[in-house]
């Protein structure tokens, strides 16, 4: 799979156990035993599987100043309405769903643009199918960020991921000279 070819088995091992089904089940982010659109709508559900060695997108979500703005309001009515659907959320921050799953739709990877932990890392940048990606994701940070803060913070992302792919190579080839 394109999300696992540069990564060694244990990092991934954990990624198969959901990316290898080729059927969508509703009760991977709607729990079972309590099928509630507004419980599906915080944050931590996606905590479940995005969080630890193979998926570090919960950590940095966390730390980084969203997920603060979430934490520290996500019990205020006022700040984030569970009770109003995701097309009409107008959260004081965004929640893993409101950027991933804009609108409503669910299909999350449609607003989703992966970068060198997932192996993405040689992706060809300037593809056509590349660039539409990038245009749809800004296009969700621009509804709080002004147009130029998403295509600057996409520009120094593609930066690291050149500096951290050069890294990562010299640090194989160190290993395994």
């Amino acid at each position: 799979c394109a999300w696992s070819i540069e990564r060694p088995p244990g990092d991934t091992a954990g990624c198969t156990f959901c990316h290898t089904s080729s059927e969508e089940r509703c009760s991977t982010c709607h729990q079972r035993h309590q099928f509630d659109p507004k419980v599906a709508r915080r944050s931590e559900q996606c905590k479940t599987c995005h969080w630890g060695k193979d998926h570090r997108d919960w950590e940095a979500y966390d730390i980084g100043l969203h997920g603060v703005v979430y934490q520290v309001n996500k019990w205020d009515p006022k700040q984030f309405d569970w009770d109003k659907k995701l097309a009409d959320a107008d959260y004081v921050g965004p929640t893993c769903q409101y950027c991933h799953m804009r609108g409503g739709h669910h299909n999350v990877q449609r607003f989703g643009t992966e970068y060198t932990s997932m192996g993405m890392s040689m992706a060809d940048r300037g593809a056509p199918i590349w660039n539409e990606k990038r245009d749809r994701w800004a296009s969700v940070c621009d509804d709080c960020h002004s147009p130029r803060f998403a295509k600057e913070n996409l520009q120094a992302l593609d930066e690291a991921v050149k500096d951290a792919g050069l890294k990562y190579r010299e640090t194989f080839k160190v290993a395994e000279d």
